[in-house]
């Protein structure tokens, strides 16, 4: 079994220095931070390639699967918190940190409802908002960078809240990717972003133990190969990720029935689960939670985690409101699972909270061979 250190501290974002919002925005002003890898100085072309779900553990656990990765310079930064998805994605495209941009997690609070971030519904039905008005800062400083991503995003709310102003570049194989970054590459396109999600997708379905989940490595590996082939000497590939995962057993999947007459609403994640509290009960939800799940999870009151900056500096009223009013941040390999929301009950991996398995990602780097 796959374990994170219990009662480990928690990873605090690097927003002041080597972390994934400082990526693009980096590159796009040139030349690159001294904290990011050698290769890059000097480049023509960098091609970001995002691999989601690839944290840092797993080139020091799977490394006969990741020879290319393992070959490329650099080493780990952090992701932001809360390391899921939706926040990170946003992150690297803004290069602001989730206190600022506003998207708080897989699921969060947005005027009362609960907005499922990823498909950009409502929970139970309703409008979505717009997307600029949830995420209101302009993705890339501007610039409009070449975006090679999954053709079926295209136009998709949570696309238009992290990506808009890029010119969309779709793919539906991972050979229309290479061939895309090929063609970009060798048209000169100064910085190009990748993104590419089967690691993601495979550690939620199958876990971290099986042959599926090194399976999905060495393919991913594969792909970094790939691209390295065919981009030519003066481009650069940059592989970097969102988040890491954990793996989390059936027994550990842990059920909020002792607190729920305390919640009117959950948000976040199974590893960063928001609490908001009914009306007059939030210091009793927060020690409630302290008592029972203590042993399990960092519990924050929204307060704390805005106030010690683990979203980022700033972060309006309207944005504070979009996380829970108490946190519980896992710290063992466990998930929290909404009653209002099952389906993250049939994960075997997670992924957002504060441990390092989650926090780390890589930042590695090599020039092309073509």
């Amino acid at each position: 079994m796959l374990a994170t250190t219990d009662r480990a501290e928690p990873v605090r974002p690097a927003y002041d220095g080597a972390w994934v919002g400082a990526i693009l925005p980096s590159l796009l002003a040139g030349p690159p931070a001294d904290w990011l890898p050698e290769p890059l100085q000097g480049a023509r072309t960098v091609v970001v390639l995002v691999l989601d779900g690839l944290g840092w553990h797993a080139l020091e656990r799977w490394p006969e699967q990741l020879p290319h990765l393992r070959a490329l310079a650099g080493g780990p930064i952090t992701t932001c918190a809360p390391s899921t998805t939706s926040a990170a994605l946003t992150s690297i495209a803004t290069g602001l940190p989730p206190a600022e941009h506003g998207i708080l997690g897989y699921r969060m609070r947005v005027g009362g409802d609960v907005l499922n971030v990823l498909q950009w519904q409502i929970t139970g039905g309703g409008t979505a908002p717009e997307p600029a008005a949830v995420q209101p800062h302009q993705p890339f400083d501007g610039h409009d960078v070449k975006l090679v991503t999954r053709a079926e995003f295209r136009g998709s709310g949570f696309s238009e809240a992290h990506l808009r102003g890029g010119t969309f570049v779709g793919w539906r194989t991972t050979a229309v990717l290479v061939e895309h970054v090929r063609r970009l590459a060798a048209g000169g396109e100064p910085v190009v972003y990748a993104y590419y999600d089967g690691v993601d997708k495979v550690a939620h379905c199958y876990g971290l133990t099986s042959g599926f989940f090194a399976a999905e490595l060495a393919y991913a590996d594969r792909l970094v190969g790939d691209l390295l082939a065919v981009i030519p000497a003066e481009a650069a590939l940059l592989v970097t990720s969102d988040h890491g995962q954990v793996h989390v057993e059936a027994d550990a999947k842990v059920g909020l029935g002792a607190v729920a007459p305390l919640v009117a609403a959950y948000s976040g994640d199974g590893r960063f689960r928001g609490l908001h509290a009914r009306p007059g009960a939030t210091r009793e939800l927060a020690q409630a939670c302290r008592e029972t799940y203590g042993d399990r999870a960092w519990v924050f009151d929204r307060e704390e985690l805005f106030a010690d900056g683990w979203l980022g500096s700033g972060g309006e009223h309207t944005v504070r409101g979009r996380v829970g009013d108490v946190v519980l941040a896992a710290r063992t390999p466990s998930a929290f699972i909404a009653p209002d929301h099952e389906v993250e009950a049939r994960l075997i991996a997670y992924h957002g909270s504060l441990t390092a398995d989650e926090m780390l990602v890589p930042a590695l780097a090599g020039r092309g061979r073509a």
